[in-house]
């Protein structure tokens, strides 16, 4: 089984960047949801894409953002990747990934088989499936909370899209979250932070070791 695609999560610092691309995490995230620690202004996210220079693919988070304000991140940080994180439409990841000619990425909350089951409603219209661990109701954020769903839940999974696993992820289960699961792709955010929105150097290297080694 080949090595996970690894995407580092809520990058906000030139620190953060760097760290994640010494540890050579594919993918970067950039989030763009002002009630999240790791939000970035346009400003932030500017110099960042200036400094990736493409290399790390800088994939942007939004939440149910309307066309304008993806179109400025789009162009501010020079972002090679849309992920939508909220109650987006299958018709409205179709229709992005039209307009701004980027592969689109749909986040998925899990709790149970339904859940998974459901994600075939996106085949031809995301490029790749991420599925995460729901947050609890009434939650402030849809994701990067540090929790895990019960990954037998895949097992089930037999759409055509690719794929890959996010929620709860950490050094010390990654690896065998990918032996479990045979995840395409894993994403981390608050695994590899000593606090909320302040990404650690060495737990950032330790994920992508462990990644790789499973």
């Amino acid at each position: 089984m080949p090595a996970p695609a690894i995407k580092i999560c809520g990058i906000n610092t030139s620190a953060a960047l760097d760290a994640a691309i010494a540890a050579r995490a594919e993918y970067t995230g950039l989030v763009f949801f002002p009630p999240s620690p790791r939000n970035v202004t346009i400003r932030d996210a500017a110099q960042l894409g200036a400094r990736n220079a493409g290399r790390s693919r800088l994939v942007g988070l939004f939440v149910d953002a309307d066309d304008a304000t993806i179109a400025e991140a789009v162009t501010a940080a020079r972002l090679d990747v849309l992920q939508l994180h909220g109650q987006e439409t299958p018709a409205r990841a179709a229709q992005l990934r039209a307009q701004f000619g980027l592969p689109v990425w749909k986040a998925l909350s899990v709790a149970g088989p339904d859940d998974i089951s459901g994600a075939t409603r996106y085949a031809g219209a995301a490029d790749l499936l991420l599925f995460d661990a729901k947050a609890p109701k009434g939650a402030a954020l849809p994701g990067g909370l540090g929790l895990v769903f019960d990954w037998t839940l895949l097992k089930a999974w037999r759409g055509p899209t690719a794929w890959g696993l996010a929620g709860g992820l950490g050094p010390d289960n990654v690896a065998d979250a990918v032996r479990q699961t045979g995840a395409e792709l894993v994403d981390v955010s608050s695994g590899v932070e000593s606090a909320p929105g302040v990404k650690d150097e060495s737990r950032i290297q330790a994920f992508c070791r462990a990644a790789r080694a499973a």
